[in-house]
């Protein structure tokens, strides 16, 4: 009997709310930003929030935090729910943040009432300059003490476009000399002249991410808010807000990221990457992105047996990569049907093998036996890889060198005569003998080798173009290296091989 896998910290906290009765279901959401692509990051966070609304009573939403209209797009709303939805989740329903934009207005309005919020018209650097340091109280803006009328008609005001943008924010009223930085009278809203993907030019002002998360999750009764672990300083405010707004207490937990090595995990720095053109595209397959991996042949599955396996923690850390292919070959090894290339071809001729004569071989499709079979074609003439042959063969080489016998896979044993070469030294052919009783599957010639190759029948090759993927930076790390991360990227990341021959039998 298998051991029964232990409960992480969330799965503990949500068992112990069930059973006390404090929820009879739970709600989670998955609020991207559509300002870029999701990537492996997002992929813990799908997983993690999907995967607990299906391990208990309750639904995930999706919601898009959409209040930046100057890097939003409807490109990365469309690449986001087929992300999702590829991974093998479904939202019950569609959200954004902007659907709250009048119900996030009537919430500012509120604070401000309450004596909670002020319009500074100070600008960005006399407020970082006056919230001081975290060793140093901070200094209260020249504005924090307007009237509530006041501040009620420069706030209309600001929604009604008299300001230009920086000119005017709207600020929280709460601590200049709280330990916590972000409780120094954070801003709730400033001004974009800008066109939004959803709302157009409705709005001019736009809530920060601060102000809507908290309150958007709010609205929608989100019982187990979770975010990674930068937002812990921002929980104290999280419930701040929502305890001075009187509304559903929303609680939000926090997990570490699960950074992979040899890339880098910042949408910011992704987009560089994209823009200067070192990838072809936010799908590149170099890319950590989700829509990258599956153009790189990782499956759902995969996938979400990585982060499965990966888990969750409240301590970051860098996940080796080789990790990840590792579930994908798992994976694969169970489900993808097999064909066999040859990549730097070299000609290997059966001498004793009939000129004309194709015969049909069989050969397992994989281990799982709902794969079936497939059948190859063998001719005299066969493709090898290159590097299968070695004309002075090193201590325990197993595959073919001259006088040596090795398998060719799913076919016979050959032993190899002879080899020409070009005048360069290059081999250009190898000639070989067959046992025509070493046949697999059906071996009576009581010979016995310890190599086995693959091959693909000349006649009967297809020619394609490869592409060969290999780590995109040279690094593990290279967010922490000294310099622009850039420098550290894999010249040879990408390598095309336009000749070359596969079996597509």
């Amino acid at each position: 009997m298998s051991e029964e896998k232990s409960l992480n910290f969330l799965e503990d906290i949500i068992e112990s709310d069930l059973k006390s009765g404090k929820y009879k279901s739970i709600v989670t959401r998955f609020p991207p930003e559509p300002n870029g692509y999701l990537h492996m990051g997002h992929a813990t966070a799908i997983c993690l929030n999907f995967g607990l609304t299906k391990k208990y009573p309750g639904y995930t939403n999706l919601r898009f935090d959409d209040t930046n209209p100057v890097t939003e797009d409807t490109e990365y709303v469309d690449s986001i729910k087929e992300d999702i939805k590829w991974l093998g989740f479904e939202w019950k329903n569609e959200l954004y943040a902007s659907d709250y934009f009048d119900n996030l207005y009537q919430f500012a309005i509120t604070l401000i009432k309450k004596g909670l919020a002020y319009v500074d018209a100070s600008t960005s650097e006399e407020i970082a300059r006056l919230k001081a340091t975290p060793t140093e109280a901070g200094k209260a803006s020249p504005y924090r003490n307007r009237s509530i009328d006041e501040n009620l008609d420069l706030f209309a005001r600001m929604k009604n476009g008299e300001f230009a943008d920086g000119t005017r924010t709207l600020r929280a009223k709460i601590d200049m000399s709280s330990n916590n930085m972000l409780m120094r009278d954070p801003l709730l809203y400033r001004i974009k002249h800008a066109h939004h993907h959803r709302t157009g030019d409705k709005w001019c002002i736009y809530p920060m991410y601060d102000f809507a998360h908290g309150q958007s999750d709010s609205i929608e009764n989100i019982t187990h808010s979770i975010c990674t672990l930068e937002f812990v300083p921002h929980r104290e405010l999280y419930d701040w807000l929502i305890e001075k707004l009187e509304i559903y207490p929303s609680h939000q937990y926090e997990f570490a990221r699960r950074n992979l090595s040899y890339t880098v995990m910042s949408k910011r720095k992704l987009l560089q990457l994209v823009n200067e053109k070192h990838v072809s595209g936010w799908d590149d397959p170099r890319m950590p992105t989700i829509s990258g991996m599956r153009r790189r042949g990782f499956t759902p599955e995969s996938i979400r047996t990585f982060c499965d396996k990966v888990g969750i923690a409240k301590r970051e850390n860098v996940i080796d990569f080789s990790l990840l292919e590792f579930c994908l070959r798992e994976d694969l090894n169970h489900t993808a049907l097999r064909v066999m290339a040859v990549l730097d071809p070299i000609k290997l001729v059966i001498s004793n093998y009939e000129d004309d004569k194709t015969e049909e071989l069989t050969s397992e499709n994989g281990p799982d036996e709902s794969l079936g079979n497939r059948t190859l074609p063998f001719s005299k003439e066969l493709w090898i890889e290159r590097e299968d042959f070695m004309e002075e063969p090193a201590k325990k080489w197993f595959r073919l060198a001259p006088g040596a016998m090795v398998r060719l896979k799913s076919a016979y044993i050959v032993k190899c005569d002879s080899f020409t070469k070009d005048i360069e030294g290059n081999v250009t052919q190898i000639n070989c003998t067959y046992f025509s009783e070493s046949k697999s599957g059906n071996d009576t010639s009581g010979l016995a080798t310890k190599g086995v190759i693959h091959w693909v029948s000349v006649a009967h090759a297809a020619s394609a173009q490869i592409r060969l993927y290999d780590r995109l930076f040279k690094v593990e790390n290279p967010s922490s290296e000294e310099g622009d991360f850039k420098d550290y990227i894999n010249p040879n990341s990408l390598q095309i091989i336009s000749k070359h021959t596969l079996s597509l039998l």
